[in-house]
């Protein structure tokens, strides 16, 4: 068993999925997920969405890295938070509001649940 594993999207075929059509506000959102490791309620890999905004409704932790696009993060309390290219977000069970991809945006990955 190998104790590493290199992280690279070129060559390999991700999952493409959207989200549930009740929960899409506007656009087409269209997310593409190249997993890397899922074991014992942990996973990790890289995610990446079209424009297009939707209801989130989180019951795991995530960790977060965003590596380009543009998203903004609303919480059900309003709270706004704009994602760039560089920025770390924490997500903790209970966190509901939107999703929002203005540009396309990837992002690499670890939810604990």
């Amino acid at each position: 068993m190998t104790l590493f594993q290199r992280v690279n999207r070129i060559g390999t075929v991700p999952e493409t999925t959207r989200p549930a059509p009740e929960k899409v506000m506007s656009g087409d959102p269209v997310h593409s997920t190249w997993s890397l490791e899922e074991t014992d309620g942990l996973y990790c890999g890289l995610w990446q969405s079209t424009p297009g905004k939707w209801r989130v409704s989180y019951t795991e932790w995530e960790y977060f890295h965003i590596l380009s696009g543009y998203s903004i993060l609303t919480g059900a309390d309003g709270t706004v938070t704009q994602l760039h290219a560089g920025d770390s977000l924490i997500i903790r069970p209970g966190f509901e509001g939107t999703w929002e991809v203005v540009e396309t945006t990837l992002k690499d990955y670890v939810i604990r649940s």
